[in-house]
């Protein structure tokens, strides 16, 4: 029984972990972001805030593509230009981001989620 037990136990662990893992794969730093924009010309910056937000005290970074994440699936057409490049995947605090990440993800984009979102963008000027 106890053999039994550590081999459930082991397997929830390495459940755990191996989503942990893959997880970290599809999200990104600030620190990763501004490294990103400074190594790759290409990289595609996604904000999924409401317009509205953009002009609020935030701000937003030059040459972002917004879609707010509840408009994402209906407008996924207007990135299909970019499906080969990276797209760092930005709103407030990470939460939508994060949403939009996995959509993008589920349709083909190559998608990382920004961490902390424009709150630690700002913060780490």
């Amino acid at each position: 029984m106890k053999t039994f037990n550590s081999v459930i136990i082991s397997l929830f662990f390495f459940q755990i972990l191996g989503c942990a893992q893959q997880a970290d794969e599809n999200n990104m730093s600030i620190q990763q972001l501004k490294e990103e924009m400074k190594a790759n010309e290409n990289l595609i910056i996604l904000d999924v805030r409401t317009p509205a937000e953009l002009e609020g005290p935030l701000g937003q970074i030059d040459g972002v593509i917004n879609i707010p994440v509840q408009e994402l699936e209906n407008r996924l057409g207007e990135l299909e230009e970019y499906k080969s490049n990276e797209i760092a995947v930005i709103c407030r605090s990470g939460n939508r981001s994060g949403v939009a990440t996995k959509i993008l993800l589920q349709n083909g984009f190559k998608a990382k989620n920004v961490l902390g979102g424009m709150t630690e963008y700002i913060n780490q000027k």
